[in-house]
């Protein structure tokens, strides 16, 4: 089964700053970007101008996009119309990125997107950020369940990110009542799956994924992808620096940031239960978050 972004510049659009293990069987991994910067700002207009394409195929199935590949103006319209709709109930970015970063960076193919996942025009899934799938070195495969969280705070956005991933395994909310969770998200891929155009052999190989059986002849493990958008302080003297001083001190400091909550990683995992599962964390640092948030989902609708 192929990627649904075949086109990666995606990733041209930031610096990938490092990879953590952290774990000690290297199964978690957190991969810390970067936004590319110009003139000792990040360079969100190439993010946008690389995010135009991939706004379609998050928000149209494969199915869709066959259907008008010849009619690229109204392939586009409904893509945006159906991104500008989710984002009113949502107003994620961090879906997009998420999404971006599983199938570029990971090479992890989607199954379907949170778009593909609403019950109703008026009610969308309270679960994942999309559901793609890995396959490891040794043959087994990891269904991943996305979330995303972009919040001012670093330790915030993490510990966030992890309570929703709690309750979605669990399924239940803050309060403890019972709601949809990974259970019934799986019940809405397979309900949903004719929707992409997957030919029979990878319908089959998908449902497997969904529910193995006894024939199997892999592994299938339940995973996590976690987006990260917090906001980074950049003092206005530090700006006056020459562009490749400013670039590496803003490197120094999203690092240090980012290493002093790899330990707060590690305790919500244990503390909410989760040392099962493999989790595979992106952190991307935005200046002025909201007004940032805001100028990416405006320029790519």
């Amino acid at each position: 089964m192929e990627l649904s972004i075949q086109d990666q510049s995606f990733l041209d659009s930031f610096e990938h700053i490092k990879e953590y293990d952290i774990d000690e069987y290297n199964k978690n991994k957190l991969n810390l970007f970067m936004i590319r910067v110009n003139a000792n700002e990040f360079d969100y207009n190439t993010l946008i101008y690389n995010l135009l394409d991939t706004v379609i195929s998050f928000s149209v199935s494969r199915n869709v996009q066959t259907k008008y590949v010849n009619k690229p103006a109204r392939l586009h319209k409904k893509a945006v119309d159906k991104f500008v709709e989710h984002c009113r109930n949502t107003g994620e970015l961090g879906e997009l990125l998420l999404y971006a970063f599983l199938e570029c960076h990971l090479k992890a193919p989607k199954i379907l997107s949170k778009l593909e996942l609403k019950t109703s025009t008026s009610m969308y899934v309270n679960g994942a950020d999309g559901v793609h799938y890995l396959e490891l070195p040794n043959g087994n495969y990891q269904l991943i369940f996305g979330e995303s969280k972009t919040i001012k705070g670093l330790s915030d956005a993490i510990s966030s990110a992890f309570k929703s991933i709690y309750e979605f395994k669990n399924e239940i909310n803050s309060k403890g009542n019972a709601k949809s969770g990974i259970n019934y998200e799986k019940s809405l891929i397979s309900d949903n799956i004719m929707k992409e155009t997957f030919n029979k052999n990878d319908i089959d190989f998908i449902t497997k994924l969904i529910y193995p059986s006894k024939n199997s002849d892999f592994r299938v493990d339940d995973a996590f992808g976690i987006f990260i958008g917090y906001e980074v302080e950049i003092l206005k003297e530090d700006k006056k620096l020459p562009n490749d001083e400013f670039v590496d001190k803003l490197k120094t400091k999203i690092e240090e940031e980012v290493e002093e909550n790899i330990e707060k990683i590690i305790k919500a995992i244990d503390e909410n239960d989760l040392i099962g599962h493999s989790f595979y964390v992106y952190v991307l640092p935005f200046t002025n978050l909201d007004a940032s948030r805001k100028k990416v989902m405006e320029g790519v609708t």
